[in-house]
């Protein structure tokens, strides 16, 4: 697993994404990529899913390198990480 997905959990391999919905990208301590911290995104569902659908057409650049080509299952996804929140 890349990512963890709760309140305070240390990221390893990949950003925390409890809360990811919302929040600036690149703003959560994490090592990210120059391309990223530069993104200017804010991570809304659209934003989200087209970053997801392809990562390095939305930022290139970027370190993420996983992409979820099926619009179901992103869909699935984003409301997922809209529902880990405070």
């Amino acid at each position: 697993m890349c990512h963890v997905n709760t309140a305070g959990a240390t990221p390893t391999a990949a950003p925390n994404l409890f809360g990811v919905v919302g929040r600036k990208a690149a703003s959560t301590s994490f090592n990210y990529s120059d391309a990223l911290k530069a993104s200017g995104l804010t991570w809304t569902p659209a934003n989200i899913d087209s970053f997801i659908t392809a990562p390095n057409k939305k930022v290139p650049g970027t370190r993420m390198v996983i992409s979820v080509p099926a619009a179901p299952d992103r869909a699935d996804l984003i409301a997922y990480l809209q529902t880990l929140k405070k």
